[in-house]
């Protein structure tokens, strides 16, 4: 088990909390593939802490879509009042899991099922980075992914699918989860999505997010085609938000790709749009989005609304319903 503290230094210049990050933390699964494991993260002080649940996305990195990834958000978040618990689901590059299974290679529900583990099992969690003891505020918990990770994030909030192999509907909302950030997510399925993806992965033909009734925030990038996932170009990533009910919010980042700047790694390949001001400015807007969600009142999402549309230069805009 590795552990680390280190202190982040925000956009602003100032120090905020060091993060201590322990990894990996492991659950014994009996009938999954292989033991849950996940990255705990957490600022070195403070009490009552909310909780974000982190889904990886896929990408073409061996290490981003696992416990390793995300650091630029999971290290901000953390320095700044969360515990961020990241797993690596079954579908991670790091496997290399036999394709051959009935969800594979997405394994869409496992990935939802992880993180309501995580959460029934959080004592276990704390027994095992006994520096947390005590100090989760098990009230106050958000799920947060990006690109797959998105679509797992959205089935707890509520989104609906239809599973292929049996024509069921599959409701897998968490109600203990009271949050959510979507960045650059799946949108909707049927004639939305390219006919590779239609053919491959078909549970994403039925997303329905009409029942997804859980406050979030959906990010999307205006430039973020992703032809290889649907036909409708970068308004596709906008659905979470037009086709859910409220309350919701809307990032728009302008200029931005699938990774959003670099959200998932620092210094990647794969980042096709990197931007550490845009990086900045998700870090920013997400960790201010949960702590007003979470702390109603707070003016920390108000003024970071404020800071992306000032001066000659936004980077993009918010709206809300």
């Amino acid at each position: 088990m590795s552990e680390s503290a280190m202190a982040i230094t925000d956009e602003t210049g100032g120090v905020s909390a060091p993060v201590l990050s322990v990894g990996p933390v492991v659950l014994s699964v009996p009938g999954r593939a292989v033991n849950l494991r996940m990255r705990v993260s957490a600022p070195m002080t403070g009490s009552e802490l909310p909780i974000v649940l982190l889904s990886h996305g896929q990408g073409h990195s061996n290490n981003l879509s696992s416990l390793n990834g995300y650091a630029p958000l999971v290290d901000y978040w953390a320095a700044h009042g969360f515990v961020v618990i990241q797993p690596t689901h079954l579908s991670s590059t790091t496997l290399n899991l036999n394709s051959d299974a009935p969800e594979a290679p997405m394994y869409w529900r496992s990935r939802a099922e992880d993180m309501k583990r995580i959460l029934d099992r959080l004592d276990e969690i704390e027994a095992a980075v006994p520096q947390l003891l005590g100090r989760l505020d098990r009230s106050k918990v958000a799920v947060a992914g990006h690109s797959m990770g998105g679509h797992t994030a959205s089935l707890l909030l509520g989104a609906r699918l239809t599973d292929p192999h049996d024509g069921t509907e599959v409701n897998l909302a968490e109600p203990r989860i009271t949050a959510g950030v979507l960045l650059a997510a799946p949108g909707r399925g049927g004639d939305a999505l390219t006919e590779p993806v239609a053919e491959n992965y078909p549970f994403l033909l039925t997303t329905d997010f009409s029942e997804m009734t859980t406050p979030a925030l959906v990010v999307a990038g205006d430039k973020d085609a992703s032809a290889h996932l649907t036909v409708r170009g970068p308004d596709w990533h906008a659905d979470p938000y037009f086709l859910s009910p409220g309350p919701k919010s809307l990032l728009t980042l302008f200029d931005a790709e699938h990774g959003l700047g670099g959200v998932s790694g620092y210094d990647v390949a794969e980042t096709t749009d990197e931007n550490p001001r845009r990086v900045a400015a998700v870090q920013r807007l997400t960790w201010a989005y949960l702590r007003a969600r979470f702390h109603p009142g707070d003016s920390a999402w108000r003024a970071a609304c404020d800071a992306l549309t000032a001066g000659p230069d936004p980077l993009g805009r918010i709206e809300s319903k």
